[in-house]
C-alpha cells in the first residue's frame, strides 16, 4: 500500500550535480514478520539554481509538474537553515533540549555566567565561508586514494 507524497521534508547532502541538489528522506518501513518499523532513506534529485540550500539544511521537497530530466523531478524550500534549531511545534528557536526564551529568563533571574554564548550577538551561518566552512565548495566523486588530501570529494 504504497501512497504517492506530493510534499516531503528531508536533509540536504553532498551533490555534485549542478543546479541541483541532492535530498535525503527518511521513512519508517514495517516489516510484516516482526510487525515493527525500520528507517528506510531515499535520495531524490530537487531543482536549486539559486543554490539556496547548504548541506544539513532541513527542506520541503514538492513534486515538479513536468520532469526536468531523469533524476530531477521535485523542487525545494528552505525550511530551517542547518545550525539554528527550531521547534517544528511551537516555532520557538531550541537550545539543546530548552527553549532560548526560557534560558534567557533564568539567565535574567539567576546570573548570566560570564562563559555563556550570546545568541543574538552570533553572526549568521556563512561568515566563515572559505576559512572554516567549506559547504559552499563545489563537491566531486572521489575515484582513487592517490595520497593527496581532497577536502571536497564526495
Amino acid at each position: 500500500m504504497a501512497t504517492r507524497s506530493l510534499i516531503l521534508m528531508g536533509q540536504v547532502v553532498p551533490c555534485i550535480k549542478r543546479n541541483a541538489c541532492k535530498v535525503r528522506i527518511r521513512k519508517m518501513e514495517l516489516d510484516q514478520n516482526l510487525l515493527m518499523y525500520f528507517k528506510k532513506e531515499e535520495f531524490l534529485f530537487a531543482h536549486d539554481p539559486e543554490k539556496k540550500c547548504k548541506v544539513g539544511d532541513i527542506v520541503l521537497v514538492k513534486e515538479l509538474p513536468q520532469k526536468l530530466t531523469t533524476l530531477i523531478t521535485h523542487s525545494v524550500d528552505v525550511v530551517y537553515p542547518y545550525g539554528d534549531v527550531t521547534c517544528p511545534v511551537t516555532g520557538r528557536k531550541v537550545i539543546v533540549g530548552q527553549y532560548r526564551d526560557d534560558v534567557e529568563k533564568a539567565n535574567e533571574w539567576f546570573g548570566k555566567s560570564s562563559k555563556a554564548f550570546d545568541y543574538e550577538k552570533a553572526p549568521p551561518r556563512g561568515r566563515l565561508e572559505g576559512t572554516r566552512d567549506f559547504s559552499h565548495q563545489e563537491t566531486y566523486m572521489k575515484y582513487h586514494d592517490d595520497g593527496k588530501d581532497q577536502p571536497f570529494a564526495v
